[in-house]
């Protein structure tokens, strides 16, 4: 395990830049593009909610002085902080969290407290032996009223001894499926006491009398989930885009039977079966990559216009968050599965880094909002949407297409005609939904038919998801490859191609229902996503060496730049305790008094 000088030296590496470009500015976009602590916490750093949470949520959420007391600090280092939301029995459901602060105005404190088991705080990375600060998300109570979930900046350890402040209960969860250097804990209170001040109050405000002073939106309280969720799309596509290139470079080196007889043996990359796994897998960590930034331009200019209290987007910004998080880490988790497989026994070893990133992908579907509680959000924002166009109302950017109730024309096959039939499909699926949750409201109260129909409401979000990442990888590659040169306008038009293909294929079955697709134009895709593998096959290697990973990146035996995968999985098995003696000291002990009958 890492040390935490070793964190610091890490995180501190960028520092000066950090101050001038980090957290929501013009150049926020910078660390993007940093991926060196994953050369040193192959698990992740106990200081990701440091950086990734807890600053923002000051930034977001604090008043100016709240700001101007704490962010330097925090910045710096001085201090050391996580953000404290999710407790031992609710996640996503954020209004259910049990943790409490009751306002005392004759003392002007917040009294915190973890009244069940299940209250308290369990997660946060960095919470166990390293934050001595967090930002606590709590219900706040004053003058015997709850006023919802409100964030506190709260000190939990001394910042001399490190000791826990009284009245706070710390520790680590136990062992999990990978993230095992990030240091998850625990956190409860009892009668533990804030100043009034502590409250982040740039939205919401608690006077000295305990009068509370309610946001004009409440909804502004949850702004730094919003930024980690818009975030988060671009952790997936960097983790897939890494396994993308293991995988790829040791199909380029690794040789396997023979396609010809009287031939050498070819490359595995070669084969056409090896193209389907693998080509999708680059094509989507592209897909990603743009979208990240597409919506994080889009953050950028609903978060200025909040500080102007214009306010109207961001409904459609969180719909958005929402869905690219739940897209992208269900394609990428599964698709890095994809890489391992296509990979061989050797995408087993630990020494591959695969399994790992396995590990560390398929922990977004659940962390920071679970996929299909965020679908179910996105779904409840879609029927108001179709509501609100039966009424003849302008829908947001990212919905407008929902207003298109014509019918359905000719098959297009060309990749805008692809597009337009994935908005199709998507409203035929939000269209049979809210049917059905009419029909179901008529029999049922209007929960229940909301768990009802549930099944096909994630259907018509998920459906959504797919035509707005369909939408957003066409336009950004076109506007991104504009004054790019004929060659690689190339490579970037055959692979947006093949990954719309691609899911024209794997939605055949939705194609059919909701667009006008035939059996001859089902055929006519499945020659067509051939074709296209072959076009990729000359540059694949070339689309993932564009990402430029440093080996110590990728920590892969199997996709080292260099090529020498054999020679490092040999490497790394005689680093193994077992290859230190050439007899172990078992065979005496156990093995040899078995194989005599004496044991």
């Amino acid at each position: 395990m890492q040390s935490v000088k070793q964190c610091c030296c890490i995180e501190r590496w960028s520092l000066t830049q950090a101050k001038l470009c980090l957290y929501r500015s013009h150049k926020s976009r910078f660390n993007f593009r940093n991926s060196i602590a994953s050369a040193i916490f192959k698990e992740g750093s106990p200081l990701m909610l440091h950086f990734g949470m807890f600053i923002p949520a000051i930034q977001g959420q604090g008043t100016e002085e709240q700001i101007k007391k704490w962010l330097k600090r925090a910045i710096n280092m001085e201090i050391i902080g996580t953000y404290a939301q999710t407790e031992l029995g609710h996640g996503t459901f954020i209004r259910g969290l049990e943790t409490t602060a009751t306002y005392d105005a004759e003392k002007e404190e917040f009294v915190l407290n973890s009244p069940t088991l299940t209250a308290y705080k369990w997660w946060p990375g960095g919470l166990a032996h390293t934050a001595n600060h967090c930002v606590v998300m709590a219900q706040l109570y004053t003058k015997g009223k709850n006023c919802g979930i409100q964030a506190f900046l709260v000190q939990i350890r001394d910042e001399e001894t490190h000791m826990p402040l009284p009245g706070v209960k710390l520790g680590e969860i136990g062992a999990k499926f990978n993230f095992n250097t990030v240091n998850n804990g625990f956190l409860g209170f009892e009668n533990h006491r804030i100043p009034r001040d502590r409250m982040l109050m740039k939205s919401a405000q608690v006077l000295k009398d305990g009068t509370f002073k309610a946001s004009s939106n409440p909804k502004l309280v949850y702004g730094t989930m919003v930024y980690v969720r818009v975030i988060i799309v671009n952790t997936a596509s960097s983790y897939l885009a890494r396994a993308a290139t293991i995988a790829l470079r040791y199909s380029a080196l690794r040789r396997q039977s023979k396609l010809k007889a009287n031939e050498p043996e070819i490359q595995v990359l070669d084969y056409l079966t090896q193209q389907h796994k693998l080509f999708i897998a680059v094509a989507t960590s592209y897909a990603y990559f743009f979208s990240a930034r597409w919506v994080w331009r889009l953050y950028k200019k609903v978060t200025m216009d909040m500080q102007q209290g214009q306010v109207d987007r961001l409904p459609e910004l969180h719909v958005l968050a929402c869905s690219l998080k739940v897209l992208s880490s269900a394609d990428c988790s599964s698709l890095i599965e994809r890489c391992r497989l296509a990979c061989g026994g050797h995408g087993y070893t630990l020494a591959s880094d695969l399994p790992q990133l396995y590990a560390l992908c398929s922990a977004i579907c659940t962390y920071e909002g679970e996929n299909t509680v965020l679908l179910l959000q996105v779904a409840r924002s879609l029927v108001k949407a179709w509501e609100q166009a039966h009424k003849g109302a302008t829908l947001s950017p990212s919905m407008a297409y929902l207003s298109d109730r014509s019918p359905v024309s000719a098959w297009d096959s060309s990749v805008d005609g692809i597009i337009r039939s994935f908005q199709k499909v998507s409203v035929g699926k939000l269209s049979e939904a809210v049917r059905s949750l009419k029909e179901n409201s008529q029999k049922m109260s209007p929960e229940d038919a909301w768990n009802m129909t549930s099944v096909q409401l994630i259907a018509a979000a998920e459906a959504h998801a797919r035509a707005v990442v369909l939408s957003i990888f066409k336009m950004e590659v076109e506007n991104s490859m504009f004054a790019a040169s004929a060659e690689l306008r190339g490579v970037m038009t055959s692979l947006l191609e093949l990954y719309v293909v691609y899911w024209a294929l794997e939605k055949t079955g939705d194609l059919l229902l909701f667009a006008k697709l035939s059996e001859a134009d089902v055929r006519a895709l499945q020659r067509r996503y051939e074709r296209l593998l072959t076009e990729v096959r000359p540059n694949a290697v070339g689309l993932v060496d564009a990402y430029d990973f440093r080996d110590e990146v990728l920590n892969s035996a199997l996709g080292a730049y260099d090529g020498n995968a054999y020679e490092r999985l040999m490497a790394e098995a005689m680093k193994s305790p077992l290859n230190q003696e050439p007899v172990n000291q078992t065979f005496h002990k156990y093995l040899k008094p078995f194989m005599r009958g004496k044991l």
